[in-house]
C-alpha cells in the first residue's frame, strides 16, 4: 500500500494539462513534483504564482529525452522528497509536418520527447515500484495516436507506441500492485489549441467533436487523479480515451 502521502511526479507539468494534473494531484493530497526544461527561465515565477493560489509544487530540472539527465533528475528527487509513488508521463512536442516534408530530424525529435522520454522516466521508479508493492504509472497519449492525424506520422506513432509500452509493462508488474494505464485525450482547450484562429477551431475542429465544444484540462487531470487513486486498483493495461465522441472505439 501507499503512504497517505505519496510523491507524484508530472513530467512537463509547467502550464496546460501538466498544470492542471498537479493541482489535482494536490488536492488529492499528494506531494506534487513536476519537471521542467533546463535553464528554463520561468521556473520560480511559476512556483511563486502557484503558492499565491495555494498549491506547494517541488519542480527538479530534467531533459526526458537524456538518460542521464532522468537519473540524476530521479535520484535527486526521491534524496529530497522519498521515492516516486505517482508517474504521470505527460511530457511532448509536435513537429507537424506531411510526410513528403518530414526529416529525420523532426521524425527523432518527436519519437524521442514522446516515447524515449517514458522509457527513461518509467525505467528510474518502476522497480522500487514493484518492491514496495504500489505504485501507480499513467502515460498521456493522444486520440491521434488512436485515429491517426494529417500531418503527424511521427506524434501519431510515437503516441500509439506509448499505449504498446503501457499493455506490456501492464502485464510484468500487475501482480506486484503497480498498474499502468494511458490516457487519449482528444482536443483540449490548454493555450496551444486556443491559440488555433477560431475560424479553423471552428469550422475544422469543433465540428469534429460531438459534444461541440473543447475538453477542459480539469476532466483530463480528474481522470488521472481517479488513476492515481486506491480505487483504481483493478485497472491496468487500459487506454482510456476522453475527447467527446470524436474518435470511439
Amino acid at each position: 500500500m501507499a503512504t497517505s502521502k505519496r510523491v507524484a511526479l508530472v513530467t512537463g507539468g509547467m502550464g496546460g494539462l501538466g498544470e492542471a494534473i498537479c493541482i489535482k494531484l494536490a488536492a488529492s493530497g499528494d506531494t506534487v513534483v513536476t519537471t521542467y526544461s533546463l535553464g528554463n527561465a520561468k521556473v520560480q515565477q511559476w512556483l511563486g504564482s502557484m503558492k499565491e493560489r495555494g498549491y506547494h509544487f517541488y519542480a527538479y530540472p530534467c531533459d526526458v529525452v537524456d538518460w542521464d539527465s532522468c537519473r540524476t533528475c530521479i535520484s535527486k528527487l526521491t534524496q529530497d522528497l522519498g521515492p516516486v509513488d505517482v508517474l504521470v508521463n505527460n511530457a511532448g512536442i509536435t513537429r507537424d509536418m506531411t510526410f513528403k516534408k518530414m526529416d529525420k530530424i523532426n521524425w527523432d525529435a518527436v519519437m524521442h520527447a514522446n516515447l524515449d522520454s517514458c522509457f527513461n522516466m518509467t525505467k528510474q521508479v518502476c522497480d522500487g515500484m514493484v518492491d514496495r508493492g504500489w505504485g501507480r504509472v499513467i502515460n498521456i497519449s493522444s486520440v491521434n495516436g488512436q485515429k491517426g492525424a494529417f500531418g503527424q506520422t511521427n506524434y501519431s506513432a510515437a503516441k500509439a507506441g506509448m499505449h504498446g509500452f503501457t499493455k506490456a509493462l501492464a502485464l510484468e508488474v500487475a501482480r506486484k500492485g503497480v498498474t499502468v494505464n494511458t490516457i487519449s485525450p482528444g482536443y483540449i482547450g490548454t493555450k496551444m489549441v486556443t491559440a488555433i484562429s477560431k475560424e479553423v477551431l471552428d469550422t475544422k475542429i469543433i465540428p469534429q467533436i460531438p459534444m461541440g465544444r473543447l475538453g477542459k484540462p480539469e476532466e483530463v487531470a480528474g481522470l488521472v487523479a481517479y488513476l492515481a487513486s486506491d480505487e483504481a486498483a483493478f485497472l491496468t493495461g487500459a487506454n482510456i480515451a476522453i475527447n467527446g465522441g470524436q474518435h470511439m472505439q
